[in-house]
């Protein structure tokens, strides 16, 4: 089997130093740069390196002084039988990364990790943030809302040629999906009910059978503990409350916390701050697989 492979961005010019969501705290940051930038240093090696103990190979590219939020890679594109759709951002402080994507993903594909890439056109889409493979139902989780628009939904699904299933988004403060919804290898949806609208927990519940949801409280969508990553049996989150971490044993997960402070002040972590390189739509031997209809 392939191992995952997750594409990162070096943090050297990484900084909180402008405001696009509610989370983010650039006074928070200035009070001690110094001892911010050694803080998130420390946070994106261990999560580096808790990926690699999972089983992941991690790609790194280099990040740009003057665009801070390049360390979050999952709103740079979205990924799928090793074809890329790049993200065009709808804030103006983030548009100029997208040359620098582009040419990361050019990169790649000369190094053989894709095959394929192009951005996406007439619409805003802020990548793997907003588009979520849900590779046991095998369709797209696709939001909509602060960042990315409606359109969005259709343009990534032409693109890969697979279904989607729209959620919208409810609040500002939820600004992309992946704060608050998240697909685990068994099947199960950590979801925080509040960041969707009434009508997208209506699709979500018509798709997704009662016992395979599981509802983040507030404590742990605020501590980010839903922007995870799960690999298999490990899933790779912000540190979670005691509550969350016990139900996610229940289920047979391992939670591996790793301290991401200095990047939930810019409202990110552990998926924000990682590209996974490698989904596949066909199903991968031995993964557990759902119709996708309804997860019974």
């Amino acid at each position: 089997m392939t191992r995952p492979a997750f594409l990162m961005t070096d943090p050297a010019h990484y900084q909180v130093s402008y405001q696009i969501n509610p989370w983010m705290r650039p006074d928070a940051w200035s009070a001690d740069p110094v001892a911010s930038a050694r803080a998130a240093s420390v946070g994106w090696r261990n999560l580096k390196a808790a990926l690699e103990g999972a089983g992941g190979v991690v790609h790194t590219m280099g990040g740009v002084e003057g665009l801070p939020d390049m360390v979050f890679p999952a709103n740079a594109a979205v990924v799928l039988d090793r074809k890329a759709l790049v993200a065009r951002f709808r804030s103006p402080e983030r548009t100029g990364e997208e040359r620098h994507f582009l040419a990361a993903f050019e990169d790649l594909e000369a190094k053989g990790v894709i095959d394929a890439f192009a951005q996406i056109e007439g619409c805003f889409q802020e990548g793997a943030g907003d588009a979520i493979w849900d590779a046991g139902r095998r369709f797209f989780w696709v939001g909509s809302g602060p960042r990315s628009s409606p359109e969005s939904v259709a343009a990534v699904g032409d693109y890969f040629g697979e279904a989607t299933v729209h959620l919208p988004l409810a609040s500002d403060r939820y600004y992309h999906l992946d704060t608050c919804f998240c697909p685990l290898s068994g099947g199960e949806i950590l979801y925080y009910p509040p960041a969707l609208t009434q009508g997208a927990r209506a699709t979500l519940q018509e798709r997704v059978s009662p016992d395979k949801l599981i509802e983040a409280t507030d404590e742990d969508a605020a501590a980010f503990c839903v922007n995870a990553v799960c690999l298999g049996e490990k899933v790779i989150m912000a540190q979670p409350p005691a509550s969350l971490r016990a139900r996610l044993a229940e289920r047979g997960y391992d939670v591996v916390p790793v301290d991401l402070g200095p990047y939930m002040l810019s409202g990110g972590a552990a998926y924000c701050m990682t590209l996974r390189l490698d989904l596949q739509s066909s199903p991968v031997a031995g993964a557990p697989t759902q119709p996708a209809a309804l997860v019974a």
